[in-house]
């Protein structure tokens, strides 16, 4: 079993309380911060929780958890593990399922934050490959405010199989790419069971999986005085995307 983390931020703690508290053992507050409205309501949760609260000192927490954004709440808890395999059945059987597959997301601020983005633009499932991508760290779960407790995130051994698996239950598999074959994210029809991949930002989609998408899109970008930008940070693009989806199946439902 991995060791306890020192998680960090209110977000990310505020999360870890209310979706697997049991996981929870020590929370350590920054004195002086205990009339701050956010860290009393974590105090008083963690207290009906039986959770142990240590008065700490800002540095300490600091050293505790390697990083000064902890925002004065540090937790010492269970590490959050990726859902299994099974889960993702159970989502691909829901109506018009979304789901987002990350690609070799290496950088723990970047998963983090597609993570976020993924909870707000209401995907159902992640899914990302086990190797040559981030854990879920305490780093992913500040940097996600919270989100990757929220929804289940599946780590797969072999991606290309998985998303032969996800095909084979009707759900059409879009990659994103700057490719001659790829057609505007806009002109795609994704109102339906759709999977969206997002590719690392140095190499994009491997070959297995580029091979394995039904239809390959780019979002368009518009040229500018001072040049066009050929791409964009990954979790910058994967909220268009997401946003571009959402847009879709919005206007959908309101001209039934």
């Amino acid at each position: 079993m991995a060791k306890p983390s020192y998680f960090y931020g209110i977000h990310a703690i505020d999360a870890l309380l209310e979706h697997r508290p049991l996981d929870a053992l020590s929370l350590f507050v920054q004195q002086g911060r205990e009339s701050d409205s956010h860290v009393q309501a974590i105090i008083a949760t963690a207290k009906d929780n039986g959770v142990s609260i240590q008065p700490t000192q800002k540095d300490k927490l600091t050293q505790l958890c390697g990083s000064p954004q902890h925002q004065g709440v540090v937790m010492h808890a269970r590490p959050l593990a990726f859902a299994d395999d099974g889960v993702l059945d159970n989502v691909m059987a829901q109506e018009n399922c979304l789901l987002l597959v990350l690609d070799q997301i290496t950088d723990a601020h970047n998963f983090g934050a597609c993570l976020r983005t993924a909870v707000a633009m209401g995907v159902d499932a992640v899914v990302c490959p086990k190797h040559h991508a981030a854990s879920l760290t305490p780093t992913v779960a500040k940097v996600s405010v919270g989100a990757a407790e929220m929804m289940p995130i599946i780590s797969v051994t072999n991606l290309a199989r998985t998303l032969s698996q996800i095909k084979a239950a009707g759900v059409f598999v879009f990659g994103t790419a700057l490719d001659a074959r790829a057609k505007p994210i806009h002109e795609a029809d994704m109102t339906g069971k759709t999977a969206l991949i997002m590719g690392s930002e140095g190499e994009g989609m491997r070959r297995l999986t580029l091979e394995s998408c039904d239809e390959l899109v780019y979002i368009p970008m518009l040229g500018n005085a001072h040049g066009n930008l050929q791409s964009l940070n990954v979790s910058v693009a994967t909220g268009m995307a997401l946003y571009e989806i959402n847009r879709q199946r919005t206007l959908g439902s309101a001209q039934e």
